[in-house]
């Protein structure tokens, strides 16, 4: 369950989103070209990776056997629910999410410790009194596998066990979440919740996309899609009405960045095409002419204490915003505003410090990750083909063959064969 865990948390800030399919959605939520209806992944790439495993290549044998063996893991995991937290929300409803501010701390100059004061880069361990966020990333990460797992293999095991989860999460009346984040991050002595919380159900990405993968189960129903479309139809509008809501979509980092990647997300998964294309329009004036200069540095990030962390984190989810991007029509990687910003430009600056190649000028406790760009680079390899993103390339590690990422998206070379 540790290694499900590992990959869940990599996949947060360095997902391994690589396209999208481009059918209109369904009612049986799967696409009409027979790939599955995923919005941050490769629908057609994963119906072509599951004909290759069929035939027989034994190139993908290691990824899927490794795959299976976290598949197998996660078999005797859960059920997860919020309602198993100890501690109560304000509105005294175990369903309620909850969860405390991480970087908060008690105030050394009052006698009860309150109000918390921030200490930006410095988790609290009081924040693990309330399993809520843990819970959530864990579910998500689990049915993602669960879901792979059942799509490449044909067992319906996997599935089954994935719909458990997903009943018990969304559904059940005896566990279900309430479609709300109203207290997500709170602050000891200041509020009960903020719309930063928001920032903790980025991990309800991959389950809409999970979904779509289960398409075609024995164990998943009908009533079972429509009672999740329901519940992100519920949490998408708590997300666009409430103050806390409203917040996070003005935040102008990567609070504002992940905002966007979930309300564009869900908005596809409900069929709501022009919600979708809306959200992502806004990208250009909204995200990457605000967040990011013309000579690539974030400055919102910066500012912070894991500057290296926080660049690369928003840049994913800026790559993110261009997968979804594609699927609606809107050209995001390519965008550049009058005096140079665009995505590229954010990923040019950071190359030369995750290679070694410069000394990083900013603040990152908490130790150095060069590879926190990797992921960025090659994804970014398959939308810029010239030769400088080649030479980049030659300059990487080679990926493990048992990585699932092989699974998930063409390599750089196969770009070519890829294009839809």
């Amino acid at each position: 369950m540790k290694k499900i865990v590992r990959i869940l948390v990599w996949c947060l800030f360095t997902p391994l989103i690589l396209g999208l399919a481009g059918a209109e959605p369904t009612s049986t939520a799967t696409a009409a070209s027979g790939a599955p209806r995923v919005f941050l992944l490769d629908g057609k790439y994963l119906q072509a990776t599951r004909q290759r495993i069929q035939d027989g290549d034994k190139s993908l044998a290691p990824a899927v056997a490794r795959l299976e063996q976290d598949a197998k893991e996660a078999l005797i995991t859960g059920p997860f629910s919020v309602t198993s937290k100890k501690l109560t929300p304000p509105s005294g409803d175990k369903h309620d999410y909850m969860s405390l501010a991480p970087y908060f701390w008690p105030n050394p100059d009052t006698t009860n410790g309150l109000p918390y004061i921030r200490r930006d880069g410095e988790r609290n361990p009081e924040i693990g009194r309330i399993s809520d966020h843990r819970t959530q990333d864990e579910m998500s990460g689990t049915v993602q596998t669960l879901a792979l797992a059942y799509y490449f293999t044909g067992d319906d095991t996997y599935a089954a066990k994935a719909t458990q989860l997903l009943r018990a999460w969304f559904l059940d009346p005896a566990t279900r979440m309430n479609p709300n984040l109203q207290y997500a991050q709170a602050i000891s002595g200041v509020n009960t919740g903020r719309g930063i919380g928001l920032i903790e159900t980025r991990s309800l990405t991959q389950v809409v996309d999970a979904i779509g993968l289960l398409a075609g189960s024995k164990s998943w129903t009908a009533a079972d899609q429509r009672g999740l479309e329901d519940w992100f139809s519920k949490f998408l509008q708590w997300m666009q009405e409430s103050t806390n809501g409203q917040a996070e979509a003005a935040a102008k980092n990567n609070h504002g960045t992940y905002y966007d990647v979930q309300a564009a997300s869900f908005a596809l998964f409900l069929g709501k095409q022009e919600l979708a294309k809306k959200i992502v329009q806004t990208v250009w004036t909204k995200r990457i002419a605000v967040q990011i200069e013309p000579d690539g540095r974030q400055p919102l990030e910066l500012v912070r204490t894991k500057a290296w962390g926080y660049s690369n984190g928003n840049l994913s989810g800026l790559m993110m915003l261009a997968v979804l991007g594609d699927d609606v029509g809107v050209d995001l990687w390519n965008y550049q505003t009058k005096d140079g910003r665009s995505i590229r430009k954010a990923l040019d600056y950071l190359v030369p410090f995750g290679l070694g190649e410069k000394k990083w000028p900013y603040q990152q406790i908490g130790g150095w990750s060069p590879q926190a760009v990797f992921s960025s680079m090659r994804r970014a390899a398959l939308k810029y083909s010239d030769a400088p993103y080649r030479a980049v390339l030659a300059k990487l590690p080679e990926v493990e063959s048992a990585n699932r990422n092989n699974l998930l998206g063409p390599k750089p070379a196969e770009q070519k064969s890829a294009k839809r």
